[in-house]
């Protein structure tokens, strides 16, 4: 048995201790926002936050989970309010939408970081996120605007903002695709 918490709430799975975080998300609990992209941690689209650090959810084994905070895109807001969010929904960031859990999540690592990212901060903290869209123009701009909006007061600490509620499932590809 593994207690963790997930956005906010305790929970307790019953798997084998090298199951990859990611299936216990998507088919233990039910969780579809984060997503399965190569299985190898390559592509970045699993990404969640393990105690507010970016990690590859494909190639984390929940048994080492015991007494953790794990925040995936559903947890980042309780509203989809954090400066991410509406950064990728005004800059209109999303095509085929698969990438864009593992994009934020690791953005919204990013911000909490680098407060003011220079594009280098941005291209060497969003390297390991691959957007086969080739949306990465809008990404750096959606960057760019969310440190904006943070500087001006808009939520960005997604481990304090962590609750069970779904965030923005539809804008930033959490949905179950």
């Amino acid at each position: 048995m593994v207690r963790f918490s997930l956005n906010g709430q305790a929970r307790e799975v019953d798997v084998a201790p090298d199951t990859p975080l990611l299936w216990v998300l998507r088919d233990t609990l039910k969780m579809h926002g984060t997503k399965f992209g190569c299985g190898m941690g390559l592509c970045g689209a699993c990404t969640v936050h393990l105690d507010g650090v970016p990690v590859r959810s494909c190639q984390t084994p929940v048994g080492g989970l015991d007494g953790a905070s794990v925040t995936t895109i559903e947890g980042l807001s309780p509203d989809g309010e954090h400066a991410v969010q509406r950064a990728w929904v005004e800059e209109q960031v999303p095509q085929c939408g698969y990438c864009q859990p593992g994009q934020i999540m690791s953005a919204a690592a990013l911000l909490a970081a680098h407060p003011r990212p220079t594009d280098e901060d941005i291209d060497e903290k969003m390297a390991g996120n691959i957007c086969r869209c080739g949306a990465y123009g809008a990404i750096r701009r959606a960057i760019h605007r969310a440190a904006e909006l943070a500087a001006s007061g808009v939520v960005t600490d997604a481990e304090t903002e962590a609750t069970s509620g779904a965030a923005l499932a539809d804008a930033s590809g959490g949905g179950d695709r």
